[in-house]
């Protein structure tokens, strides 16, 4: 206590020169329009900066939930795109535009399903990535995976509870039908193991008119992926000596640097033309 007093004493004047000030603040700003404006814009402009950083301190420790609700949110909306369904042709019969989407499901020919990435590798000649999550037991092997931005990832591998293996596009066995998206020209694609991100199609011949920057897209001559779904884009093309193809090489849609979460696609098809060419198979043998 006797050191309060001591202080009070020692700095009276600077205490009673402080609290005059603010008694003249006050008044100034009480009975002056001008100040009370200038006034409030002020404090507006501090409050406001204080709210912005807490809003972003408290935004940072609720992206998990955040994520997580956006990845739900992309699954629901590319199960509405119209290119998952088969719509009846409606040139020669009339057909309700304006159904509900349960009377629908049974045209649907894919169906997303969501799942986090949990471990992911991009510099071996077989780079797998490992999914997890509870979707994972509606998955099958050979179904085909994309990621956020619904771009080409790779195919489903091996299952095993709630984990699932994707052989990644980056792998030296993964070898899927893409095509030239402005000329239609297909090819295969596959990687020779240098440059991650950097993959190339074969069997595209030199009357293709391609150029650098041409989207490449799944073809959708398999049940896996379907047609129009994103591979990459050309990053280069020369001629081969050897034949009357182009060597193109593409780079990548997907970032396989940064892959968090993936979506993979169930098809209505895949097993009808997995038995039908089974079937072709054992009778060419």
């Amino acid at each position: 206590m006797r050191n309060i007093f001591l202080f009070i004493r020692r700095y009276f004047n600077l205490i009673f020169f402080l609290f005059l000030q603010g008694v003249c603040i006050y008044f100034i700003v009480s009975y002056s329009n001008y100040h009370k404006a200038a006034f409030g814009n002020t404090t507006n402009r501090i409050t406001g900066s204080i709210n912005r950083k807490y809003n972003e301190v408290e935004y940072y420790f609720r992206l998990k939930k955040t994520n997580d609700s956006l990845v739900k949110a992309n699954e629901n909306l590319y199960n509405k795109l119209r290119s998952d369904f088969n719509i009846p042709d409606s040139v020669n019969k009339s057909v309700i535009d304006t159904m509900h989407i349960d009377s629908v499901m049974r045209f649907r020919k894919f169906n997303y399903l969501n799942a986090k990435v949990v471990s992911n590798s991009v510099s071996s000649q077989s780079n797998f990535i490992v999914i997890y999550g509870s979707n994972v037991k509606y998955f099958t092997k050979n179904m085909g995976v994309v990621d956020q931005n619904n771009n080409a990832v790779g195919i489903i591998t091996e299952i095993d509870g709630d984990y699932a293996v994707v052989m990644s596009l980056l792998h030296k066995d993964s070898h899927i039908s893409g095509k030239l998206k402005k000329g239609g020209e297909t090819g295969i694609l596959s990687w020779n193991g240098e440059q991650p991100n950097m993959i190339s199609i074969s069997n595209i011949p030199k009357s293709a008119k391609v150029v650098k920057g041409d989207s490449v897209v799944t073809s959708g001559f398999s049940a896996i992926f379907p047609k129009g779904i994103m591979i990459g884009r050309v990053a280069d093309l020369r001629p081969e000596t050897s034949n009357n193809n182009f060597k193109v090489t593409l780079r990548t849609a997907a970032d396989f640097y940064n892959l968090e979460f993936v979506y993979a696609i169930q098809s209505a098809d895949a097993e009808p033309v997995k038995k039908l060419t089974d079937k072709a198979k054992a009778t060419v043998n």
